[in-house]
């Protein structure tokens, strides 16, 4: 039995690096292309790819918590971990090919959120772990992936907290410090409430 559970944490893990891998290209696009809208919608490659094969992205389970076992949590942490791999893997990769020119652009991103209070990122987080959920959970409902376009361009060009796409650009930019392991911290549990509304209420009804 704990080498069946063993072996389902290595592929959910694996499954996360793959989610991280595509969120981290959907970075990519984003910082390569000047016309934010543009760059927001095609974002949306990443989630996309993530729906449609199944991969295991945090934002993307993280609403689910609340009708799972206490077990799920586990579950929740190895997602996390494999997703930090992955954004880790592709902005590695990517600082060594021509197009490493963005990392400078990723770089000022972190700036900017770096230089926000602990409370402006959780409640950004708060707003983007909804449309997140909204998202996924209306994509799984209808098959139509016009949502998760219009969900993921509209946390980019509001603003919002996404605690994975961070973690790329801050491994793109260079720009880890132990204020930025904080951020991503308090991103992340902004995300995980965020993502928990509509579940809740699903649940009390």
């Amino acid at each position: 039995m704990e080498n069946k559970r063993i072996k389902e944490y290595v592929h959910m893990f694996a499954l996360a690096v793959l989610a991280g891998i595509a969120i981290g290209i959907g970075g990519v696009v984003y910082l390569s292309v000047e016309n934010k809208v543009a760059g927001a919608l095609m974002f949306t490659v990443g989630l996309y790819t993530i729906c449609v094969h199944g991969l295991n992205l945090y934002t993307g389970k993280v609403g689910y918590l609340v009708s799972q076992p206490p077990s799920y949590l586990a579950s929740l942490l190895v997602i996390w971990l494999g997703n930090l791999a992955g954004t880790g893997l592709t902005a590695a990769a990517v600082s060594q090919t021509r197009i490493s020119g963005i990392c400078e652009q990723a770089a000022l991103v972190c700036g900017a959120k770096m230089k926000d209070s602990f409370s402006s990122l959780f409640l950004l987080a708060v707003f983007c772990g909804f449309l997140m959920f909204a998202a996924v959970d209306g994509y799984k409902a209808t098959g139509n992936p016009i949502i998760l376009f219009m969900g993921v361009a509209a946390f980019i060009l509001c603003g919002f907290e996404h605690c994975i796409a961070d973690m790329f650009y801050f491994f793109a930019g260079s720009a880890w410090s132990l204020r930025a392991i904080a951020g991503i911290l308090v991103i992340t549990l902004g995300n995980s409430a965020g993502a928990a509304l509509i579940p809740l209420v699903r649940k009390m009804a």
